[in-house]
């Protein structure tokens, strides 16, 4: 693989980045803009739904392309695509804040009572909360400045996180869904996909730490 320069990726790739992967949320404050005007837009006769799950698919792709980053890194032999791990990660908590925000206000409007009633009621919108709240610490502590305060070993301990929040993301998309349908199990397809290895590593790891 030809070599990147440092500068072309911090000043050109990383900035092309950040847009890709906010252009799926403009198109939805695009077409939201004309949903407000009356006007034909790409969210259809439900444009709330519609935004639910829009969200909420960016927030599991993000998270899936999150644990892919490393697996393509060895593959291609270069550390330089985990430079964008991080904005990839945030993405993912952004894209999960949103779908939060589309459910609390668009399908609800602040209504916090019946919002608590549905978290404790329906298994899927728990398991969901659940995914959230465990990637809030990490998109808080994924700065330098955490990494120094916490140091390296804790602060990797904690972002392992990651491999449990994406099985439960995948979860409560299949749970929300009626009947059994493919693209969850893609999803979850996706995620055993890149589990497999850092599984396998780590077993590898712990034989060759054990006494013979």
């Amino acid at each position: 693989m030809p070599k990147v320069p440092m500068n072309l990726l911090r000043f050109g790739l990383k900035p092309l980045a950040f847009v890709a992967m906010l252009a799926p949320f403009l198109w939805l404050a695009y077409s939201w803009y004309f949903a407000f005007q009356g006007l034909p837009n790409g969210l259809g006769v439900n444009p709330q739904e519609a935004s639910n799950r829009f969200t909420g698919d960016w927030a599991l792709r993000f998270l899936l392309l999150t644990l892919a980053v490393t697996p393509f890194s060895k593959l291609i032999k270069s550390p330089k695509p985990i430079l964008f791990r991080r904005m990839i990660g945030l993405y993912a908590l952004f894209y999960a804040l949103a779908h939060v925000t589309s459910y609390v206000w668009l399908d609800l409007y602040f209504a916090w009572d019946d919002i608590w009633a549905d978290i404790l009621k329906r298994t899927y919108i728990t398991v969901g909360m659940a995914a959230l709240l465990l990637l809030i610490p990490l998109g808080v502590t994924s700065t330098k400045g955490w990494i120094r305060c916490m140091g390296s070993r804790r602060w990797r301990k904690l972002h392992m996180a990651v491999y449990g929040i994406t099985p439960l993301a995948v979860i409560h998309f299949f749970m929300m869904r009626k009947g059994i349908q493919i693209e969850p199990l893609v999803y979850g397809a996706i995620y055993l996909v890149l589990m497999v290895p850092r599984v396998k590593a780590r077993l590898v790891t712990r034989r060759k730490a054990s006494p013979a």
